[in-house]
């Protein structure tokens, strides 16, 4: 058993996502936590994932865009997307001044 607290443990300076994986099993399964202060992905940069992806927001703000999607996806607390593998995605923006903290199911 390994007990932990998604809000602990965050650093007062992040110049990069933090991207802990808190489980993991068979089949390429893991959960992730993700912490993101105003970061987003790259203009020129899409996600595409070799497995499916479950994902919400715990706390703060997020908005994604899908390559294939005209409308960007705007996420609060308790919003959550499942995307499937190959559906290229970014992250368009989080939350400037608090931190947005979210939890992802990956698998195949």
């Amino acid at each position: 058993m390994t007990p932990g607290n998604l809000f602990e443990s965050i650093p007062d300076t992040l110049n990069e996502e933090l991207v802990e994986v808190l489980a993991s099993g068979k089949g390429n399964f893991k959960i992730e936590r993700i912490v993101s202060r105003g970061h987003q992905s790259p203009a020129d940069f899409w996600y595409d994932e070799d497995s499916s992806e479950w994902v919400i927001v715990i706390k703060g703000a997020a908005q994604l865009v899908f390559e294939d999607s005209e409308s960007p996806l705007d996420m609060k607390p308790g919003d959550w997307v499942e995307i499937p593998a190959h559906r290229r995605h970014r992250v368009a923006g989080t939350s400037p001044d608090e931190d947005t903290v979210w939890l992802a199911i990956h698998w195949k």
